[in-house]
């Protein structure tokens, strides 16, 4: 009897926050270069904008269970302002992130900023500090490559 191969998706998503959009937008672009630099060409990236932060994990919750995904990049830009909700947000959407990913076994790229001001998102978002959303991508694409080598292995 010959080991029967299982189809892997080979699609990625990006989840954009709309909220704090002039950051966003930037990241979501470097995050769909990396990824079609990794592999995820025209056509095999599919870009899903929700209102904040805080619909990110739902939203790839969602998605991921389709099973159309490999890998997956959630954008955001959190900013500091005057009270604890920036505390709160930022710790719930870290979280909730990481049980996404850990529940579907499908990498999910960390794309979202906590900033103390918009001007540490905008350096951030292609400035002086760089792109966080190509680098959350390429995490994400890393991420893949083990976890189908040890796939690979396991079937040895």
């Amino acid at each position: 009897m010959t080991a029967r191969k299982t189809a892997r998706p080979r699609r990625a998503l990006i989840v954009v926050s709309r909220f704090n959009e002039a950051v966003t937008r930037r990241l979501a672009g470097g995050a769909q270069q990396a990824l079609g630099a990794g592999g995820f060409g025209t056509g095999r990236v599919d870009t899903v904008w929700v209102a904040g932060a805080w619909e990110l994990p739902l939203v790839l919750d969602r998605s991921i269970a389709t099973g159309r995904y490999a890998l997956a990049v959630a954008i955001g830009a959190i900013v500091r302002g005057e009270t604890p909700h920036f505390d709160v947000l930022a710790t719930e959407v870290t979280r909730q992130l990481g049980i996404v990913s850990l529940s579907y076994g499908v990498p999910v790229g960390f794309g979202v900023l906590t900033c103390d001001s918009l001007d540490q998102a905008l350096a951030r978002a292609g400035g002086t500090h760089g792109n966080k959303g190509a680098e959350a991508a390429e995490a994400a694409l890393e991420s893949l490559q083990v976890l189908q080598r040890l796939a690979g292995d396991a079937a040895s």
